[in-house]
């Protein structure tokens, strides 16, 4: 598997690193080794895209990069690096200039849209009692409970930060569809992933964490993108 790209896990709102644990898993299984899942501040889209850059940088040879959620929109910001090679969305944000993950939400509300709501710090947060139904609908009560009393509050400006030069127009993507997201509007995921002009795109039947309830056919996806990256 020496060929074969290191890959770069970045994770969206609302969770960390351990979102990946499945796919994880999975990926191992393939006989990927060469995995790294990195730990976002999710303070503002400069940060986590520097933190995310830096990650990349300390790894020599080819990167894959993979996106869950707004980790979509951190890898189109920074993901124009001469070492990597491809970058794959999972029920992700892959923004155009100009644009950011909050104002593609207004314009094509999700279905849980109104179960985000802020603190008075800024922070914005799932209503830990709607998490469940928002979020992880077909994983069990249990799960979608822990992830609830784990959920990472990404500050509310992070959410409207515009992406300034896009990576997936110079990289080779791939995107998978949450037809079931109610996170991000599958409508939303349908035309990022159209315009991107992806060498693949799969559906699935998912909720937003399709990272962890279709963990097999995401890695199916990461796997080909590695293998054709």
């Amino acid at each position: 598997m020496a060929d074969l790209p290191a890959i770069v896990l970045v994770h969206g709102f609302w969770g960390g690193a351990a979102h990946w644990t499945k796919v994880i898993l999975e990926l191992k299984r393939r006989g990927h080794t060469d995995l790294h899942a990195v730990e976002n501040p999710l303070t503002s889209l400069a940060d986590d895209a520097e933190r995310t850059r830096k990650m990349v940088q300390q790894i020599d040879g080819p990167v894959l990069l993979v996106g869950h959620s707004y980790g979509g929109a951190v890898l189109t910001e920074m993901g124009d690096l001469p070492n990597v090679t491809g970058l794959v969305y999972v029920a992700a944000f892959a923004p155009d200039t100009g644009e950011s993950p909050g104002q593609l939400s207004q314009d094509v509300p999700p279905a849980a849209f109104a179960n985000i709501v802020p603190d008075s710090d800024g922070y914005l947060w799932i209503k830990p009692e709607k998490y469940h139904e928002s979020f992880c609908h077909d994983l069990t009560e249990d799960e979608g409970f822990v992830l609830a009393v784990t959920q990472k509050a990404p500050l509310g400006e992070t959410f409207g930060t515009p992406i300034t030069d896009p990576a997936w127009r110079r990289k080779p993507s791939w995107y998978q569809v949450s037809t079931e997201d109610r996170m991000i509007n599958p409508e939303n995921q349908y035309a990022m992933s159209r315009r991107m002009n992806p060498r693949r795109t799969i559906e699935l039947d998912a909720s937003h964490a399709s990272l962890a309830s279709r963990p097999v056919e995401v890695a199916d996806l990461v796997d080909t993108a590695a293998r054709e990256s």
